[in-house]
């Protein structure tokens, strides 16, 4: 059975689409942009300041159905420009402790609002 996931702490969807979705064991978060909820701008010009918004909302997303950074399994991050993935791993980096999740990183032609990042990732909240 499907769940929807909604949370006000993470950006609205800016289209037909669900912040994230459950179904059964798997979280499935819609790729995040780095929009600030509060202000619905993005948040800062430079791609430190963008990851750490993406990760936020998902961070966000995940709390408002009980599970933490840890149960993601995959993500897949959208880069503008690729030569952005160093300092996007390092911020990366900080939100998760011990194994990582699975990933893959891309550098797209355009992303929606001209942002310089967008964050999809999958959860697993089974034993």
């Amino acid at each position: 059975m499907k769940k929807v996931i909604a949370t006000e702490k993470a950006p609205s969807a800016i289209g037909p689409y669900s912040q994230g979705v459950r179904c059964g064991d798997m979280v499935f978060v819609s790729g995040q942009l780095p929009i600030d909820p509060a202000t619905g701008a993005f948040a800062g010009e430079d791609i430190v300041s963008q990851t750490r918004q993406s990760l936020t909302n998902i961070r966000a997303i995940l709390e408002s159905d009980g599970l933490t950074m840890a149960n993601i399994v995959k993500t897949t991050v959208l880069l503008k420009n690729i030569s952005d993935f160093g300092a996007m791993n390092e911020v990366y980096a900080t939100f998760f402790e011990g194994a990582c999740p699975a990933r893959a990183a891309f550098e797209v032609a355009a992303l929606p609002k001209d942002s310089l990042i967008e964050i999809e990732a999958v959860a697993y909240c089974g034993e």
